[in-house]
């Protein structure tokens, strides 16, 4: 099918508004994406109409809950091309998900000097788990700095794995910088287990986990068009095999006695309590419109706005650019001599731009670029060559303020 983005654009209401008296252009995306009427449809719905708990109960909108939200883990095994449903484990989104890897598996196996391998494009949520390991149990990280157009080769992570190596954990979209790393590569190239931050790339582009070879790969559904509190991960059945449960309440068990408990079989043994279910029903719906749409034709636009605002970007020649990698996402982020990145982003929101200032939950990649902070312009599906040009204009006119 071909992609029509304004017919795209219709889909999502907020788009629709002003922000100080300017069409709101939002480019923020990177942080959480705008959501189409079908997932506020359908969040309304359940709260409306088809609300109970899940699981156990025997009345009828109970059942309604329980298959309608199991239902979803269908939806995202389809999504991802995962072999197994049973692999896909709900979660609130990719920080609890890397927690629950981090708790449940590192955590038991890991010794004093063992060596987890971390890229320095990392989100703090694949960050601070794997310290937690450091600080707790002597478990040594192992840095792998990209280049300076801030890609990241899978040989160079490659080379930093050691007999001592016992994970590898690597985003395969830097939420910074937009760059895509090859983590099928560096999995097929290694038999060390290897955890994948997907909370952007599963955005951008296709992702088939029957191809990675990857061990763990992780989703955030605020970031692909759906509620925040949802989300999931993909769990190899053997690594759940040597996983303890992360939480412990309700619906992770079978039996409990005063002496013993008897845990559910994956993936509810990592599920304990009431989950998320308005939360993740609407990200069901949410990847059910991202298919209906085309993984390929979403990449597909978002290549163009990417090349069309890097060439407009790089006619800025008083604008930095961290790490403009050739294979990124439409993803840019920015610093102006003279103006703070705060500056920047207030300046551009009085004429209805929308961007991120800050250090992105990204420090050492900040440290890296030697930048205290940036503004950074994400672009999603419903962007649009006109919304790059806002941007430009945008930040001529900073730069006017500033010179």
């Amino acid at each position: 099918m071909s992609f029509d983005v304004e017919k795209v654009r219709a889909d999502f209401p907020i788009l629709s508004r002003q922000v100080n008296g300017r069409p709101l252009v939002y480019l923020d995306n990177g942080a959480s994406a705008q959501k189409p009427r079908v997932v506020i449809d359908a969040v309304t719905r359940v709260y409306e109409a088809e609300y109970a708990n899940v699981h156990r109960g025997l009345h009828f909108l109970s059942n309604l809950a329980t298959e309608n939200y199991e239902r979803v883990r269908a939806i995202i095994a389809r999504f991802l091309n995962a072999p197994r449903e049973d692999e896909v484990i709900f979660a609130s989104g990719s920080t609890e998900a890397i927690n629950l890897v981090s708790y449940g598996w590192a955590a038991p196996r890991l010794q004093a000097g063992d060596e987890i391998v971390l890229s320095v494009l990392e989100h703090h949520a694949n960050i601070v788990p794997w310290h937690f390991l450091r600080e707790r149990q002597g478990v040594q990280l192992k840095w792998v700095e990209p280049e300076a157009d801030g890609s990241l080769p899978a040989e160079k992570v490659l080379a930093a794995v050691g007999p001592r190596t016992r994970l590898i954990a690597v985003t395969h979209m830097s939420n910074v910088t937009g760059t895509v790393v090859d983590v099928g590569a560096i999995a097929r190239s290694t038999s060390v287990p290897v955890l994948v931050d997907g909370s952007q790339a599963a955005v951008h582009m296709p992702v088939d986990l029957s191809l990675l070879g990857v061990d763990f790969y992780c989703i955030t559904g605020h970031k692909l068009y759906g509620p925040s509190g949802s989300g999931a991960i993909w769990i190899r059945a053997e690594r759940q095999a040597e996983m303890r449960p992360f939480m412990g309440g309700g619906d992770m068990i079978r039996t409990v006695t005063r002496d013993a408990v008897d845990y559910a079989d994956p993936p509810l043994r990592f599920e304990a309590g009431t989950p998320g279910i308005v939360n993740q029903i609407g990200l069901g719906a949410a990847l059910e419109y991202l298919m209906s749409l085309g993984m390929e034709n979403v990449a597909a636009h978002e290549r163009d706005l990417r090349d069309y605002a890097r060439e407009r970007l790089r006619s800025l020649n008083w604008l930095s650019v961290q790490g403009d990698a050739a294979d990124k996402g439409a993803i840019f982020s920015m610093t102006m001599q003279g103006a703070h990145a705060h500056d920047i982003s207030t300046i551009l929101d009085k004429r209805g731009i929308a961007v991120r200032a800050g250090t992105h939950c990204a420090m050492p990649l900040l440290d890296f670029f030697g930048a205290s902070a940036t503004a950074r312009a994400s672009f999603a599906l419903y962007n649009t060559r006109a919304e790059v040009d806002a941007l430009i204009d945008g930040l001529v006119f900073c730069r006017e303020l500033f010179a």
